[in-house]
């Protein structure tokens, strides 16, 4: 079973001809709302990539509660572990240009008092994968990973958005998944220069972990025994790049989860998160 701690949230979404810049207003040509949030949209991808899931976190007692909720529920994701508060259903501003490229402003709203402690002990047993992003609160994430990793899980990191890691989360990982803005960020403040490929080497041997680093369209590596092992995607129309590493995360924790090894895991990875950028919005494209 992949178990997934994180966050849900109802994505507004504008379509722009490009990012507006500071203090610009432009035109938008289409707007929709779609369920979205980082662990949402991971534990929707791992769901339709195969696994058993079962989410965390936490919504509002709002109606966007239940059309962000809308699409794990008719998949079959285990939702008894989502906790309704007194607080509004956490939302994402996107703006995505003529290119499928984004912008995207994240307001908490019950994300921000999602607790670990709502994930029981049998869900973190031998067995089990751990999926982990940081929308919810790190010192939450950072628990649970412990937890996690005392228990016998696999506990597996999509490091996003950046934000500071304890040296005891990185300890208690299986997998961190970064991109290169965040690996370039986690650098500048472990290891030096900001670098990310050193990084993921540098990571890889400080904590014991495996690192993935995602490339966008040129896909994903990682280093296994001293040696770059890469990813390459599909070729594909870009529409919208919103939950492309969602996509990869998911499907990653997914194929892991089933015993496939990690190269293997990293290319069913990359495939799906190429084919999430071929149709607008976070969940509605990630494939089967």
């Amino acid at each position: 079973m992949v178990v997934v701690f994180g966050s849900i949230n109802l994505d507004l979404v504008a379509r722009v001809p490009r990012i507006p810049a500071p203090g610009e207003t432009l035109s938008g040509s289409v707007f929709f709302t779609a369920p979205g949030g980082k662990g949402a949209n991971q534990a929707l991808a791992a769901r339709r990539a195969g696994a058993d899931v079962a989410l965390y976190g936490a919504v509002g007692r709002d109606h966007f509660a239940s059309a962000a909720l809308a699409n794990l529920a008719a998949e079959g994701v285990r939702l008894e572990g989502v906790t309704p508060v007194e607080m509004a259903t956490g939302v994402a501003l996107i703006h995505v240009d003529d290119h499928g490229e984004n912008a995207i402003t994240v307001v908490p709203g019950a994300n921000a008092v999602a607790r670990a402690d709502c994930v029981p002990d049998q869900r973190l047993a031998p067995g089990n994968s751990l999926l982990l992003q940081l929308e919810v609160p790190v010192a939450e994430v950072a628990a649970l990973a412990m937890r996690a990793h005392r228990a016998g899980a696999r506990v597996v990191l999509n490091a996003a958005p950046a934000a500071h890691l304890p040296a005891s989360l990185l300890r208690s990982l299986d997998v961190l998944v970064v991109n290169e803005h965040e690996a370039s960020s986690y650098a500048a403040a472990w290891s030096g220069p900001a670098d990310p490929l050193a990084f993921v080497a540098w990571a890889t041997e400080q904590f014991g972990i495996a690192v993935v680093l995602t490339l966008g369209s040129r896909g994903a590596l990682t280093v296994l025994e001293g040696q770059v092992v890469r990813a390459e995607p599909p070729r594909v129309d870009v529409i919208d790049t919103t939950g492309a590493g969602d996509a990869l995360a998911g499907a990653l924790a997914a194929a892991l989860d089933r015993g496939d090894s990690l190269p293997a895991a990293l290319a069913e990875g990359v495939a799906a998160g190429a084919r999430a950028c071929t149709h607008p919005g976070a969940q509605s494209p990630l494939p089967n």
